[in-house]
């Protein structure tokens, strides 16, 4: 492959902090002599689920999710790494020569507080001298600010976990949202003249705000395609939503309902 320009870590969420380090990425590939590739690579599953899964954090974005969010932020290839008990065992050093080997890297791009390899070693102080010894250029970015707190994706989840999803938007830079698959439901809603969209429950390790009811913006591909190609045509409409359990109809398994306003049509 191309000489690349590399960026690593969980990017849970794609918030604004890591928007900044995307931004200086596909600057630097785009600016180099020869036009270097822009590449991301990520980890699954969450590499706490395997060093620590007690502590494995509910997801903001699963890796199709992160997938479509890093392309439409001009990063040109996504490589997801399987995070295996091997790689938990990674030094820093070893770390960074497979990334030299595997993606043909001239430049590591990191955010300011990231760490990798064995016990988070691979701070930015190792990886500069690390530079040296094996001839790859570094870039720091740092912290993007709200009110002086830095974002994270562990603030994004406090936030969701408790309902404050305008500060959850203010620091993603756009709405949280969750991505469905439309299944049957009983048909009761369009008896009455409100018909809804039933979703799948998502992925487990999807963190969901509280239960209640809210309103939502649904994207619904014409095609009936679950992913977004060039020229395929996205359908946008306003709507409510209710998260939760159904006492009405005795149901009080988890359910994710929607109905959609000015819309007329089977999904």
């Amino acid at each position: 492959m191309r000489p690349a320009v590399v960026t690593l870590g969980t990017f849970d969420g794609v918030h604004r902090g890591h928007q900044a380090v995307l931004a200086e990425v596909t600057r630097r590939a785009r600016a180099a002599a020869g036009n270097l590739t822009s590449v991301l690579v990520t980890f699954e599953p969450h590499p706490l689920a395997v060093v620590n899964p007690a502590a494995a954090p509910k997801l903001l974005t699963l890796p199709e999710e992160k997938r479509d969010l890093v392309a439409a932020h001009g990063i040109e290839q996504f490589v997801l790494m399987p995070f295996t008990p091997a790689v938990a065992q990674l030094d820093a050093t070893a770390f960074v020569r497979r990334l030299c080997d595997e993606y043909a890297m001239r430049e590591l791009v990191m955010g300011y507080d990231h760490g990798f390899g064995r016990g988070r070693a691979g701070d930015v102080e190792l990886v500069q001298r690390l530079a040296q010894e094996q001839d790859f250029a570094t870039a720091v970015v740092d912290a993007v600010r709200d009110d002086g707190q830095p974002i994270s994706s562990t603030l994004i989840r406090t936030a969701i976990a408790h309902g404050d999803l305008e500060s959850a938007t203010r620091w993603l830079g756009r709405r949280y949202s969750i991505r469905g698959t439309v299944v049957r439901g009983a048909g009761r809603g369009r008896t009455i003249g409100i018909p809804t969209i039933n979703l799948d429950p998502p992925d487990s390790r999807k963190l969901l705000p509280p239960d209640g009811v809210y309103a939502v913006r649904v994207r619904i591909l014409e095609s009936g395609s679950r992913i977004p190609t060039p020229g395929s045509k996205i359908l946008d409409y306003g709507g409510m939503m209710n998260q939760g359990p159904r006492p009405t109809f005795g149901e009080e398994t988890r359910t994710l309902e929607i109905h959609l306003f000015d819309f007329d049509g089977d999904v």
